[in-house]
């Protein structure tokens, strides 16, 4: 086995069970582009701040560009031997350039060197997520357009309460969406500094340049604080949270989907690419990429945790510890990418029933706070329009009727202010088309709302 860089302290090689265990190469080589483009900004900064020969840096710099080069090409397979990513990268320098590689290292230690690393890469991973769920929002809006008079119930503990559309009902998805837009770019604004620099924990007596590997990095500033610069993995956790809340939201959005297909609502019907079948069951159709949905949420909680109870014990500065942020981290990032990746094509390619949403809409007295209205814009009590609308209600159960079809007769047994106008008040159509306040169901209202998230959106983006 070769010597470690750090090897000149020992007198012994690391025993083989100890590398394996202390090895992160596994999970860190993705963050190869990350590191490499980090090493060319401090070089080209050694160079310039004349801590090495400007020569000597160039020379790294092309070396390293060339190392990259190969392992996109697939020339240059990791070394699954090595340490990490970061000593494969510099070793591998060293192969090439000889003493001029060993001079990278010049002013840095891995501990800024991972805190960099890590940085940079979730910076573009988040831009990726935000990417995919805006392309989700782009979906629930065609979606929604097409159904702003599609009529269908509104629940509330999953009993039918009040009607709404369809249109109504997605968008409420594309809100909360737009919400976890914002966190991203929240852990997005937080993340981008640059913590290269703090070296081990303490800063370096040579005559670096911070701001000069901000601005070629392109971070919003350096970190102002050496020890939190190693031992910061706030990013991580903040964003594992925004993940964690948008996996929450897919769940949500998965459960209704998973009622909606169902023989018992039959409100959409996936489209057979995004479902499968049974083993035993020929009649089956199965929802099981929103059930996947629903279980991937778990465990993107339990990396959010993983991270939470790694760092809550840790004093400063960087310990042995953190090196479990990152496949917690990238899991979470994983998961929600592969999850956007077939929600998106799943909920664009379902069909829609609106005559099984009307049909259910038209059930469970939907319209009887429309009832009790209808007796308050006529001057009656609202408490007192409730409890006459609840005896209607009760009589229509006893029936075998609804409040479209129970007589007027009867109503006005209950209540004389009633009149035959009534029907018209508590018809689907009209309680809908008149909940037109701001954020409501009314299809105006919907409209704007449209209109509303697109401007965010474009904001967000």
């Amino acid at each position: 086995m070769a010597d470690m860089m750090w090897a000149g302290r020992f007198t012994k090689q690391i025993d083989e069970r100890v590398n394996d265990f202390n090895s992160s190469i596994k999970f860190d080589s993705r963050m190869y582009r990350s590191d490499i483009e980090g090493s060319i900004a401090h070089a080209t900064m050694l160079g310039e701040c004349g801590i090495i020969d400007k020569g000597e840096s160039e020379k790294i710099v092309e070396g390293l560009k060339g190392i990259l080069a190969d392992i996109e090409s697939g020339r240059l397979e990791f070394d699954p031997a090595a340490e990490d990513i970061h000593m494969f990268n510099e070793s591998e320098l060293t192969k090439r350039l000889g003493a001029t590689g060993k001079r990278l290292h010049t002013a840095r230690s891995r501990n800024d060197q991972v805190a960099l690393d890590i940085r940079l890469h979730l910076r573009d991973d988040v831009a990726e997520i935000k990417a995919m769920t805006a392309e989700l929002i782009d979906t629930i809006v065609k979606l929604a357009e097409k159904n702003t008079e599609t009529v269908m119930p509104g629940y509330t503990h999953m009993q039918r309460a009040q009607p709404i559309t369809f249109a109504h009902h997605l968008l409420a998805y594309a809100q909360m969406l737009l919400r976890d837009m914002g966190r991203l770019n929240d852990a997005a604004e937080r993340m981008n500094v640059n913590p290269l620099g703090s070296c081990a924990l303490a800063g370096t007596t040579y005559p670096i340049d911070r701001f000069r590997t901000t601005e070629l990095l392109g971070f919003a500033e350096p970190m102002g604080n050496s020890l939190d610069g190693v031992s910061d993995r706030d990013f991580c956790i903040e964003l594992a949270s925004a993940i964690s809340i948008l996996m929450m939201h897919l769940s949500r959005f998965s459960e209704e989907i998973i009622l909606w297909c169902s023989w018992e609502f039959k409100f959409i019907e996936l489209d057979d690419a995004y479902a499968t079948g049974s083993s035993i069951m020929p009649q089956k159709k199965n929802p099981d990429v929103t059930e996947l949905i629903r279980g991937k949420t778990g465990r993107v909680y339990g990396d959010l945790n993983t991270l939470l109870t790694m760092m809550k014990g840790i004093p400063l500065a960087y310990n042995k510890d953190m090196q479990e942020d990152k496949e917690a981290i990238f899991d979470a990032v994983d998961t929600v990418k592969l999850c956007l990746r077939t929600f998106i094509p799943m909920l664009a390619t379902m069909k829609v029933l609106p005559e099984n949403m009307r049909a259910a809409a038209a059930k469970g007295f939907i319209n009887a706070t429309d009832c009790a209205d209808y007796l308050v814009k006529k001057g009656m009590p609202f408490r007192d329009a409730y409890k006459a609308t609840g005896t209607l209600v009760h009589i229509c159960i006893e029936k075998g009727l609804t409040l479209e079809t129970l007589p007027i007769e009867e109503y006005k047994a209950v209540c004389d202010t009633f009149d035959s106008d009534v029907y018209d008040a508590i018809s689907l159509d009209t309680c809908v088309m008149q909940r037109g306040s701001f954020g409501g169901p009314a299809p105006e209202a919907v409209k704007v709302q449209i209109e509303g998230i697109k401007e965010k959106l474009n904001v967000l983006r």
